[in-house]
């Protein structure tokens, strides 16, 4: 096995052709066939398999391609590593963000990753935190940004910013909301909540049974943007960040009252791997990240806890 035989594996796998796959490497055919063959050889498995339309990858095929996209990554981690030794950090970035991360934080953070990194390029990967977290320990995102992780050993945690979790209803909605509600009497309204294992979700979990209480979710959905369209036309309640019905990206009006009783915070952490060598690229990266004033992109009506900088124990 080498890295041109993955490459090319690759290639055919995402192109479901070998004349497509050909063409975009610029190599024969033949050729291509024959080191995709040396592979399936050199692994003891069939990784694709011919049907009408060109090619699919067998169920092996499919298992290889995570660990193909792993070793790939690394390859190019060790190229731009070398490359990095220079004075200015060139090479490319990847950096794992939640959908509501990214859209209020993309902007800004590729306009100063321009210009304090002019040398380099930046690659904005978007996943639940889950997956995003997945991303990292498998190599594919070199750092990310996550919501309340798990403790990993693999991974080094620092918080950036905690804004409150609300209780949320449509202002029309028949749910009429005090200014609080405690913890304990959150199996009263019917929500719209993520799937397991979405970060909210488990937060939610994890709070509510150590209170002894069980959640009435009536719907499950994964996207903060659908969960707050659903809740705005009255479906059922949700539990939100405060800043994604309050902030200035709001785009429903919401009746919130804040969950005391505990108080719940929503952690927005920036996460290292701790056994991979990090490239002076993704260290100059992650400083800037550290730099970044995160508070105005999620300003609410309510104050919000400042910016602290900690290592989590993992």
């Amino acid at each position: 096995m080498d890295f041109k035989q993955i490459e090319y594996f690759i290639a055919v796998a995402e192109r479901r052709s070998f004349s497509r796959a050909a063409e975009a490497l610029n190599v024969s055919q033949p050729a291509l066939s024959r080191q995709v063959g040396l592979l399936e050889t050199d692994l003891g498995q069939h990784l694709l398999y011919r049907n009408g339309r060109g090619v699919e990858p067998t169920e092996a095929g499919l298992r290889f391609i995570e660990h193909a996209q792993g070793l790939l990554a690394l390859a190019q981690r060790a190229r731009e590593d070398l490359r990095s030794m220079r004075d200015t950090p060139s090479g490319k970035v990847v950096i794992g963000l939640p959908p509501r991360v990214a859209l209020v934080l993309t902007p800004m953070l590729v306009a100063t990753f321009r210009q304090a990194l002019p040398a380099a390029s930046i690659a904005i990967a978007e996943g639940l935190s889950t997956q995003v977290r997945e991303w990292l320990l498998t190599g594919r995102v070199d750092l990310a940004l996550l919501y309340d992780p798990p403790p990993a050993p693999q991974l080094a945690y620092e918080s950036l910013f905690s804004e409150d979790l609300v209780l949320a209803a449509a202002p029309a909605s028949i749910y009429r909301l005090p200014r609080q509600v405690k913890i304990e009497h959150l199996a009263r309204y019917p929500l719209i909540m993520p799937s397991h294992p979405h970060a909210l979700r488990s937060l939610m979990t994890r709070v509510c049974r150590a209170q002894g209480v069980q959640l009435d979710v009536v719907a499950e959905v994964d996207a903060v943007h659908t969960i707050v369209e659903l809740a705005s036309q009255g479906h059922a309640c949700a539990v939100l960040p405060r800043s994604a019905v309050q902030g200035p990206h709001a785009e429903r009006r919401f009746d919130v009252a804040a969950l005391i009783a505990p108080r719940v915070t929503n952690d927005l952490v920036l996460a290292l791997p701790r056994q991979r060598h990090a490239t002076r690229l993704a260290d100059a990266t992650a400083d800037l990240i550290r730099g970044l004033d995160l508070a105005p992109l999620f300003a609410t009506e309510t104050p919000v806890a400042p910016k602290t900088v900690r290592k989590t124990k993992a």
